[in-house]
């Protein structure tokens, strides 16, 4: 018989990703006794916080973009400063290994961030079994136990979608979490899909030297970015050697002699390509298969995400989802962690709604994409009046000092009152210049706003003050 705990606690949190930890954090500030329960272990079997976020997306990734970055600037920016270096290479494990250090320094603070604010951390499976009880199997001894609480909050995030066609072996054929794992840097590399993970990934192998074919069944690239930032893109990226090929379905893949061997559809037929790896990266899915007992009655859609209201409440009372569970919003890390603290506040009777339109995007590839609001395309097809003011980082000052002049910034404002309705940039930091635009966003803020802030010079931010100038000059398209 399973253990009944004794120790009852007003919240269980259940994943300790971004959204969860927030959660849980926020929880015990607002006094309320708190229990954190994940079951994620690394490649050495050792607990690790954090969640995919941290272990395998977002952070994991960006440590191997920055390495790749630097490997790249080293090899062909050096010479336009008057610098000249010989014999310059890449140690690829060491670069792992860097990645898992940087893993684990922020993993080991979690934990000390949990343990400081009173909060029991159980390295543990979970499932859901009614509204107030949670079953927990020890993944240290395998012992089981139910926990109670007042309030549940389900936060265990999302994995890479597989495709039926493609059988993933983590040697040859990868998923995007393999795929930061490498040991030899592939010659040849194909990535199915050209979506924000797809490109991240191609991004990292591109700038250490791998041939790079992404492989998008889309007839459009990027189609949630806005069409002219997306158009530019494109461009860059294809000048930096990335071949896209768009309106390409994979059918097969297979290994043969140590090669992966597939096939792929497009408008002009059937087509075959032999590459060293393959990554799958086609987006991704909620965990949410074994969250629950099926006596739990948690109610799901078609494709595994929780139902929640505006609350971020299931159909159980007192049981909560967060992050990549529902389908409020993207999946991103930081829309979980306002879900997080969202939830935490309102089960302490405090309530601040989340404003979901305000949500900045980025796709961390050189250069950066990142945009907030609503693009052209959306808003035009609406009716809506709007006006339209761009500035090219070629004519940046900052941009043409550093040499990195690729991208523009682009503000989109309502016709009828300046109000700013979207902006979207594609430059270098683009996911640091992105907060400003968030900000003038949340608080209604006119173009003219924008034009008459003052902004240090020389920078990159002028980029969004000159956009919005354009607008007040009535240099718009």
């Amino acid at each position: 018989m399973p253990h009944k705990s004794t120790n009852d606690y007003d919240v269980i949190v259940v994943g300790a990703g971004p959204a969860g930890f927030a959660s849980a954090i926020r929880c015990a500030q607002l006094g309320l006794k708190t229990a954190c329960i994940d079951n994620w272990l690394n490649k050495s079997g050792q607990s690790r916080l954090g969640g995919a976020h941290l272990n395998t997306g977002g952070i994991a990734s960006m440590t191997l973009l920055e390495s790749a970055k630097i490997y790249h600037q080293l090899n062909h920016d050096l010479a336009m400063h008057g610098i000249h270096a010989e014999a310059i290479s890449v140690n690829l494990p060491q670069l792992i290994q860097r990645k898992d250090k940087i893993i684990a320094d922020i993993s080991h603070n979690m934990a000390s961030s949990l343990a400081h604010h009173g909060i029991d951390h159980i390295q543990a499976n979970a499932r859901l079994l009614n509204a107030q009880q949670v079953e927990v199997i020890s993944t240290v001894n395998q012992s089981l136990s139910i926990l109670c609480a007042k309030h549940i909050i389900l936060s265990t995030g999302s994995s890479p979608i597989k495709l039926d066609k493609v059988q993933v072996d983590r040697e040859y054929i990868l998923d995007s979490i393999s795929a930061l794992n490498l040991q030899v840097i592939p010659k040849k590399l194909a990535i199915v899909g050209a979506g924000v993970v797809g490109l991240e990934l191609a991004s990292i192998w591109n700038r250490l030297g791998a041939k790079t074919i992404l492989l998008e069944a889309q007839e459009d690239f990027l189609s949630v970015v806005d069409q002219q930032i997306s158009g530019e893109a494109y461009r860059i990226y294809t000048q930096q050697g990335m071949d896209i090929r768009l309106g390409a379905r994979v059918i097969s893949a297979k290994i043969v002699n140590k090669k992966v061997s597939l096939d792929y559809q497009d408008q002009d037929g059937t087509h075959s390509l032999r590459v060293d790896k393959l990554i799958v990266a086609c987006g991704r899915k909620p965990n949410s298969m074994l969250l629950a007992a099926p006596e739990a009655n948690l109610l799901l859609d078609e494709n595994g995400y929780v139902y929640v209201d505006n609350n971020c409440r299931t159909n159980l009372p007192g049981v909560y989802a967060i992050g990549d569970l529902t389908l409020h919003g993207p999946m991103l890390a930081h829309k979980g962690i306002e879900e997080g603290v969202f939830v935490a506040e309102f089960i302490a009777g405090q309530c601040m709604p989340i404003h979901y339109e305000n949500l900045p995007s980025v796709i961390y590839t050189g250069p950066e994409i990142a945009w907030v609001g609503q693009t052209e395309q959306d808003l035009r097809a609406a009716g809506v009046a709007i006006k339209v003011g761009s500035f090219p980082l070629n004519k940046n000052v900052r941009a043409l000092a550093t040499g990195k002049t690729d991208g523009m910034v682009k503000i989109i404002t309502s016709a009828a009152n300046d109000k700013i309705l979207g902006v979207h940039i594609i430059s270098t930091l683009a996911s640091e210049l992105i907060a400003e635009a968030v900000l003038a966003i949340e608080f209604s803020a006119s173009s003219e706003d924008l034009s008459r802030t003052i902004h240090a010079r020389p920078t990159l931010s002028e980029a969004i003050h000159d956009a919005a100038f354009s607008l007040k000059q009535g240099l718009m398209r």
